[in-house]
């Protein structure tokens, strides 16, 4: 055992904290106590420490602690510290001293070399604690593939878990995302349970599939990686159609059940101190300390999608009639979506909608049209300009052997990005169509 009480104060305090924090003397400890090591180490108990001090007084051989020694002093008017204060108010009291406060116990920043009053022994002085750090329970970070659109803002999140993360031991997450790191940190959530982290991003111009390793530090530490696949929706456009297309055998099919989620909810743990006080020491000399905790509230947050779509005829259509028109003509398409979030930081806008055809059975070929007009909360989109189209129209032209009937168009209208996924409508809206386009013109000899 170091040398605890020197009779010159220059007792060695690494050299007592590291023998008293040694895995020998707590197992000694705990075998002389009879208590299981592995409790006494998990994180629920702690060793106080008071040292004592042999001497004689009045001619009697005595044994105290600091405390002790103080209430004793006390008792017989000053006497102790009359004849014994070098040991009793200096070298006894401050060879252990709380660095940081703990047990109720404050930590001591008054003087150590000089001898000090009853009071503050009583309080604060002659003890040491030996804490065991329960073992943080390592963090869980679970993942979730992605698939998304080029040049599109979007939202990447994970789950995290294990342990508690509190404002005392926050989680820190960061996300390695093409040569970017994004850091999310105070990520809290109360012992058992999780919390979503994410962050937004846009996504690169060229399809590609890339990873996203993402860490966790905190409580312990995470790794995981998040695999994307990036694609371009506009690389699949419907070839130029001709006048003597023909497609007898054209057989109509239904339109697709494509994923369709309108609204998405997901939640965030505030946490807040719950105070508890608890008065030390006597009725006239001690004081209060806050023995609180932390406790958990769930935020809840939502989104919600709702878009609708109008296909018309085309304005350069010299026959079309209401929803009505002969195939072999164009029509034009426009989309509009609005988006309504709670937390509007963690829902991107609608940005993007796919538009597919009867005539390839909707599959094959498609448009992604263009974004005309992007907010947070709406959005208006449109078929790209054709490059078939005499005008350098927005539209979709009709093949000419279309038979008579309904033409429906059925457009897919994504990513609307949200911690808890994308959203996303499946639409659809119909044309009439009664004969062909060669029934507007007419070739005949002039009568003269």
């Amino acid at each position: 055992m170091p040398h605890i009480i020197s009779t010159n104060g220059r007792n060695n305090i690494e050299a007592i904290k590291k023998y008293f924090c040694s895995e020998y003397v707590v197992k000694f400890i705990a075998e002389e106590t009879g208590m299981d090591y592995d409790t006494l180490i998990s994180g629920e108990y702690k060793i106080l420490l008071e040292p004592i001090a042999y001497y004689k007084f009045e001619g009697v051989m005595i044994a105290t602690t600091a405390t002790e020694a103080a209430l004793y002093d006390e008792v017989v008017g000053g006497q102790l510290r009359y004849w014994m204060g070098s040991l009793t108010a200096k070298n006894l009291p401050l060879s252990m001293f709380l660095e940081t406060p703990d047990l109720g116990y404050p930590a001591w920043s008054g003087p150590t070399n000089k001898n000090v009053s009853n009071s503050d022994i009583k309080s604060s002085l002659g003890l040491g604690i030996v804490r065991f750090e329960e073992q943080p329970e390592e963090p869980e970070i679970s993942t979730y593939d992605y698939e998304y659109r080029t040049n599109t803002e979007v939202i990447t999140a994970v789950e995290v878990s294990g342990g508690q993360s509190d404002p005392d031991d926050p989680v820190t997450v960061r996300f390695h995302i093409d040569g970017t790191t994004y850091t999310v940190s105070n990520v809290y959530y109360p012992d058992g349970d999780s919390q979503l982290a994410w962050v937004r991003w846009t996504t690169p111009d060229e399809p590609q599939d890339m990873t996203i390793d993402v860490d966790v530090s905190g409580p312990g530490s995470a790794q995981a990686t998040i695999h994307c696949k990036i694609v371009d929706l506009d690389e699949n456009p419907p070839p130029n159609p001709v006048a003597d297309d023909r497609n007898d055998s054209f057989t109509p099919s239904p339109v697709p059940d494509r994923p369709e989620k309108t609204s998405a909810q997901w939640t965030i743990w505030d946490p807040w101190w719950q105070e508890y006080w608890v008065w030390h020491g006597d009725d006239e000399d001690g004081y209060w300390c806050d023995h609180g905790w932390w406790e958990f509230d769930l935020d809840r947050y939502s989104a919600s999608l709702s878009a609708d779509m109008e296909i018309t005829p085309d304005e350069k259509n010299p026959t079309a009639s209401g929803n009505s028109m002969k195939s072999g003509y164009g029509v034009n398409q426009v989309v509009t979506a609005r988006v309504s979030s709670s937390q509007r930081s963690a829902t991107t806008a609608l940005q993007n909608a796919v538009s597919y055809f009867p005539e390839f059975n909707y599959e094959s070929f498609w448009r992604l049209l263009d974004r005309i007009s992007i907010s947070s909360s709406s959005s208006r989109l449109e078929f790209q300009k054709n490059e078939y189209s005499t005008y350098n129209r927005r539209t979709h032209f009709t093949p000419i052997w279309y038979p008579d009937g309904s033409y429906t168009v059925n457009t897919w209208v994504i990513d609307c990005w949200t911690p808890a996924g994308m959203l996303s409508v499946n639409l659809t809206d119909s044309l009439n169509i009664r004969g062909n386009l060669w029934d507007d013109w007419h070739i005949a000899p002039l009568d003269l």
